[in-house]
């Protein structure tokens, strides 16, 4: 009796996993894709000032006139999984754990959410911190005096 319920147990798993590869059966989804969510999650994330792309995403961006919104956002997506690389500039006075720890969430829950993908991995890489509201906010308190 007990190999029984064993057996129905197993039966069940191999249909639960067989369910689970024919939802997203033939489609692919681009690396971009996955890159431009992440990045719009991103940019909602209080303290994160912009995102550090390359010199050729900056090229782009000032000759297409287009925001790029992928900029900054590595991502190696394999069949079921993703891992994402997150390239940002926090601003000035934030806290950048408490900034990373909800960039890693925001963007893992808009991925997988969107695209059926597990994120595995969200890597956030502080590349440098915008002063330029900091020294706003002493030119200000400056001329108030």
């Amino acid at each position: 009796m007990n190999e029984e319920n064993q057996e129905k147990k197993e039966n069940e798993e191999v249909r639960i996993e067989e369910e689970i590869k024919t939802e997203n059966e033939g489609i692919q989804i681009s690396n971009d894709v996955v890159a431009v969510i992440a990045g719009v999650a991103v940019s909602e994330v209080p303290g994160v000032s912009g995102m550090s792309g390359g010199f050729a995403g900056g090229i782009s961006e000032v000759l297409s006139g287009k925001k790029n919104l992928a900029k900054g956002i590595k991502v190696d997506v394999s069949n079921t999984t993703t891992k994402i690389d997150v390239n940002i500039i926090v601003e000035y006075g934030t806290r950048i754990p408490d900034v990373a720890y909800e960039i890693q969430n925001r963007v893992k829950k808009a991925v997988e959410s969107m695209t059926g993908l597990k994120v595995e991995e969200v890597n956030v890489h502080v590349q440098g911190v915008n002063t330029d509201s900091a020294k706003r906010e002493e030119q200000e308190e400056t001329e108030n005096e």
